[in-house]
């Protein structure tokens, strides 16, 4: 795992990033910092990359998220062979301020800084296979991801509630929507998409995507994302996806393990449904999405 950087340009600020790719030496467990609170990873840093012509994932995360927030999942995939890029959204993220993260531009930059990153890392940074590139979202990172496949968000009619003390739910009231284009990325071939936020309405949203989308839904929803919404999307993408949904799983549950330490410092996120085994679950998750891109980003 190393730090990347990717420049302010025309199209938005400076991108702090992550990638990580395989190693030939074994990883540890080393401490990094996410929102002021010490994690523990399983990484070696700086470490020389190993092989050429790897596929790449890109990761985007849930609001407040960061680099970290799906560490495990970046780290399995590295260790699969893949190159895995994890990205802070300079408006939504663990330091970004509360306005920023409410207003309605933080969606509409997030598809920008996924195509920025590609572009970034494609020129040389790591060996990959711009034929074979993936995505990965959470939250509002699943909504990039499906802006990015090809859908169309309707931010003047949200379907799910949409509360006036959010600043974003005022500027959908008085119609100030900032301007944006078409989000599709072509150079993405197969998506992951887990408990999205939902901005598209019905079939006609969605009808633009083609590509292969594997879609998880939790069964309790959560931080604005119902389980009805996640099935609607379901329901309305034009080729059906294969769909996952974790019995007893609330939205957090798509985040990393915590340890024991890591849920006293962070209990909102580390907390699931009574019952609910994240670690364990974590294990099939991972193997699940490792194969889903196997199958869709094969030679």
């Amino acid at each position: 795992m190393r730090e990347i950087i990717i420049p302010a340009d025309a199209t938005g600020p400076e991108i702090s990033a992550r990638l990580w790719t395989p190693c030939a030496v074994p990883p540890k467990p080393i401490e990094v910092e996410s929102g002021g609170v010490k994690l523990t990873i399983n990484a070696v840093k700086d470490c020389a990359a190993v092989g050429k012509d790897l596929p790449l994932i890109l990761v985007s995360h849930g609001m407040f998220g960061d680099v970290f927030s799906h560490h495990d999942t970046a780290e399995f995939l590295a260790d699969a062979g893949f190159a895995v890029v994890t990205i802070d959204h300079p408006l939504d993220f663990t330091s970004a301020n509360r306005k920023s993260v409410d207003d309605i531009a933080s969606f509409v930059a997030r598809p920008t800084d996924i195509k920025r990153a590609i572009t970034f890392v494609s020129n040389g940074i790591v060996a990959i296979d711009s034929r074979r590139i993936g995505f990965f979202g959470f939250s509002r990172g699943g909504y990039t991801g499906l802006v990015l496949a090809g859908a169309v968000p309707d931010f003047r009619a949200p379907p799910f509630p949409c509360p006036e003390e959010f600043f974003m739910c005022q500027q959908i009231r008085d119609n100030e929507i900032p301007d944006h284009g078409p989000g599709d990325e072509p150079r993405i071939k197969a998506f992951v998409i887990a408990d999205p936020i939902s901005f598209f309405r019905d079939k006609s949203s969605l009808q633009k995507i083609t590509a292969p989308v594997q879609l998880w839904s939790s069964e309790h929803g959560g931080m604005g994302v119902r389980p009805e919404d996640v099935a609607s999307v379901k329901k309305n993408l034009p080729d059906a996806p294969e769909f996952h949904r974790p019995t007893n799983s609330g939205h957090l549950s798509f985040q990393f393990p915590c340890s024991r330490e890591e849920a006293q410092a962070m209990s909102f996120i580390c907390t699931d449904p009574p019952g609910f085994d994240r670690a364990g679950f974590h294990k099939k998750f991972n193997a699940q999405v490792l194969e889903f891109f196997r199958k869709h980003l094969s030679h």
